[in-house]
């Protein structure tokens, strides 16, 4: 028979211990985890969407971000304006100090913390000088940064903005044309008049054309080209495409007389031009022999085509583009091989 197991009876004082709280072992959580994760990457998405919207705003033009001024390269386009009024830079200095700059510039980036001005010159020069007056301005300027596809697209700004605001002269919108040519932005003058100054009438293209005679021969031996007068721009166009050495004559009567005023350079151009007219009516005698040069021109896109009377050819007008060298040594040949059959 089994022997049964005797059971030991229980502690007394075992008994009258307060049983443990178990609600003190375990933390109730204040959120579900899957409430944490969404919250984090809704937070994440919306900063995400927020960096790459204002990405898309820089990048598009459509921001306006500060520059340090000394990061923009002003001369980065050969600019159309010559000359600024002194009256009409204090009045924008008194401006942009008292009300701060209303209107940024453009600018284009070139890498290395560098910026292009494509347009907004006059700010940039009026903020310069306020920061040598005052050492306690901060120089920087307020800019829209552009992305030009062409570098015709960056003179196309400055030209149409400048056309707005600011009235320039027939040779300095004569002078822009050439040297966008001479810059190689565009091949022929012609096709630089057409596209910059696009919204310009058809009569205003044809006097900026007229003008183009007297930028090459003249620019860089005036003084006061922003004042020279429409009627005298013309006149000296003209005596410069019939006379070859007209510009020798005026380049000699300039620096002979050092003029040091609008007035007086307007003089010495007056006096040659009437010099020059009057020579060329009274150098043979009568209008008729007058009438017939030593050469005859004709005008072929941006091309002068110059027909001598000894029957030698000359071509005249913008610089040749060196991706068109090919074209004209073809050319050249061609007619050579002609020549000799």
């Amino acid at each position: 028979m089994a022997k049964r197991k005797r059971l030991t009876p229980a502690n007394p004082a075992f008994l009258d211990t307060p049983a443990p709280e178990t609600k003190s072992m375990f933390s109730a959580p204040g959120n579900a985890p899957i409430a944490d994760v969404a919250r984090d990457a809704s937070a994440s998405a919306a900063l995400n969407e927020l960096t790459d919207t204002m990405a898309r705003a820089r990048d598009e033009g459509r921001m306006v971000v500060q520059l340090p001024l000394d990061q923009i390269e002003v001369d980065y386009l050969v600019r159309d304006r010559l000359v600024v009024d002194e009256t009409e830079m204090r009045t924008l200095k008194m401006s942009l100090r008292s009300r701060g700059q209303q209107t940024p510039i453009e600018v284009m980036q070139l890498g290395d913390g560098r910026y292009g001005l494509i347009s907004g010159w006059r700010r940039c020069k009026a903020l310069s000088l306020i920061a040598e007056e005052d050492r306690d301005y901060d120089p920087t300027v307020l800019a829209l940064l552009r992305k030009p596809e062409e570098a015709s697209d960056a003179y196309l700004a400055m030209v149409e903005e400048n056309e707005i605001r600011v009235d320039l002269s027939y040779f300095e919108r004569a002078r822009i044309v050439s040297k966008a040519v001479e810059e190689g932005v565009y091949a022929m003058e012609r096709t630089a008049l057409q596209d910059l100054f696009r919204s310009a009438s058809r009569a205003k293209r044809s006097k900026i054309g007229s003008f183009l005679p007297v930028v090459r021969a003249l620019d860089g031996h005036l003084r006061f080209p922003h004042v020279l007068s429409e009627r005298l721009g013309l006149g000296l166009a003209q005596a410069l495409t019939e006379d070859a050495g007209f510009a020798d004559t005026v380049h000699a009567a300039l620096a002979q007389a050092d003029a040091d005023s609008a007035e007086a350079e307007t003089a010495v151009l007056v006096k040659a031009l009437v010099a020059q007219n009057t020579s060329l009516k009274g150098s043979s005698g009568s209008k008729s022999e007058a009438k017939d040069p030593a050469f005859r021109d004709e005008t072929i896109g941006a091309f002068t085509l110059r027909r001598h009377k000894d029957g030698t050819l000359s071509i005249l007008g913008a610089s040749w583009p060196k991706r068109c060298e090919s074209d004209l040594i073809q050319l050249l040949k061609a007619a050579s091989d002609r020549v000799e059959k």
